[in-house]
């Protein structure tokens, strides 16, 4: 185990909220046999080991490098865990995993930081009025040299422990079923919560001003690709009803969406046919059936899994649309989907304004950790939108058409300045929503997430929308 979780009494609500952040990434760990700690599941990624400090030295490299200006107690592990990578063009990582230290030395490293970061935080109070220079001790302002709050640097921590917890999930997915341990009580999948048939239809959505991002003066906290606020006008179109299912994308592959050359653009024909892909990653064909590679099980497709949404790339929902005669829709227009309304007034969330808690989790949506796979698309009608949409929060992410960009008066944050400006590079598409592995912090409506076009590890799925 790594260090106590409650090792400090901070009396804030962001305190609690990094102990259960904490407690949510050290589970996963506990999840793989220790002697595969060094495997990479995922190519393009890290080795599971790099994650186990990586969590700890960017929480280290974060504050105390922005505001406490503590002695490292390891500097080669402080740069050794640092960077996440993101391979774009074919380029893999090639370390092997005697370059990498033992896991009780890791353990060790991650258990000396929370310590000291948890010491220094016990001393600073997050009240307005009790500010700390931290590096003298006088009582002056909790501000970084570039005006960024403690409070705005600790939800940083958060949540980019909260992303690695969901990434870390779809990359422990890609490990082979005996290398990992099923959490005690862990059925074998999800019952289902589905009381009909899946109805598929389109929805007609009218035409309206949607806002996107983050206005500079909002009390919420936002990453830095959020910001500025503004608004676009979205024309009438037309969208699905629910995600696209594994039983409509068997229809799409029985009807040869994998060879038909004009369902794919060139680069997405190009990565098919290298790589040899025919299929959807978390599907497996044995003999002429199919199944789906659950996180701990192999769940051949029936009524339930069939009605589940289909997790694929960015390319291969392009060409389904394309097969299907439609389009991906773009940022904006799914964002009126989801949180629009005929009266004009945006929802907090698509089901109205009630905040996602661990009651209310049950009733609108597969979100917030409570499941390791899907659920049939149609679970939760009370989660639907204004406009009657179902499922857009949780359950998988949905690709769009759009581009990663910046918005309108962009500005990276400066003790972050890569996290999103490194991917603006025309190769990384939006995504919105949020999969079963995605905290309930992450579904505000200005949060975008992003992969490159033929990323297929992901939890996302699609919908498909017409215009005109």
């Amino acid at each position: 185990m790594l260090a106590a979780e409650k090792s400090v009494a901070v009396p804030h609500e962001l305190m609690e909220r990094v102990f259960e952040a904490r407690r949510q990434s050290d589970e996963l760990f506990t999840l793989v046999r220790e002697n595969f700690l060094y495997e990479r599941p995922i190519p393009e990624r890290h080795r599971i080991i790099f994650y186990l400090g990586h969590l700890e030295a960017f929480d280290w490299n974060l504050l105390n490098g922005s505001l406490f200006g503590l002695k490292s107690i390891h500097p080669e592990f402080d740069r050794l865990f640092a960077f996440e990578i993101d391979p774009v063009g074919g380029g893999l990582p090639t370390d092997l995993p005697s370059d990498w230290p033992a896991v009780d030395v890791v353990r060790d490293y991650v258990g000396k930081i929370r310590n000291n970061l948890d010491a220094k935080l016990e001393k600073v109070s997050l009240e307005p009025h009790f500010r700390t220079n931290f590096r003298t001790n006088d009582r002056t302002d909790d501000r970084t040299d570039d005006g960024f709050s403690l409070h705005t640097l600790l939800n940083v921590a958060i949540e980019h422990r909260l992303m690695h917890a969901e990434t870390l999930s779809y990359m422990l997915h890609q490990l082979p079923l005996d290398t990992k341990v099923r959490p005690r009580g862990q059925q074998a999948v999800s019952p289902s919560l589905a009381g009909s048939p899946v109805a598929h239809q389109m929805i007609n959505v009218p035409a309206g001003v949607v806002t996107l991002g983050l206005a500079r003066d909002a009390k919420d906290f936002g990453w830095d690709n959020e910001y500025e606020s503004h608004t676009m006008a979205v024309p009438v179109f037309e969208i699905d009803r629910y995600k696209v299912t594994n039983r409509q994308y068997l229809e799409f592959m029985a009807a040869g969406g994998y060879e038909t050359r004009a369902f794919w653009s060139d680069d997405d024909w190009k990565w098919k046919t290298a790589r040899g892909i025919s299929h959807p990653l978390f599907w497996k064909k044995d003999g002429d059936r199919w199944s789906y590679r659950a996180m701990f099980d192999e769940v051949p497709f029936d009524g339930l899994t069939l009605d589940w949404p289909v997790y694929v790339s960015q390319a291969e929902a392009s060409a389904y649309a394309r097969w299907a005669g439609k389009l991906l829709p773009t940022e904006a227009e799914w964002q009126r989907a989801a949180y629009g309304s005929v009266d004009g007034n945006a929802r907090a969330y698509p089901w109205g304004n009630e905040t996602p808690n661990a009651e209310l989790n049950k009733r609108f949506g597969d979100f917030d950790f409570q499941r390791w796979d899907p659920v049939p698309v149609n679970s939760f009608p009370q989660g639907r939108s204004a406009f009657g949409i179902h499922d857009m929060l949780g359950n998988g992410w949905e690709w769009t058409s759009t581009i990663f960009g910046p918005f309108p008066g962009f500005a990276p944050f400066p003790f972050y300045r890569g996290y999103s400006a490194d991917f603006f590079d025309g190769k990384h598409f939006v995504m919105k929503g949020g999969s079963a592995r995605t905290a309930a912090c992450m579904l505000r409506p200005t949060f975008r997430n992003w992969f490159q076009a033929h990323y297929q590890y992901v939890y996302a799925g699609f919908r498909c929308v017409n215009r005109g």
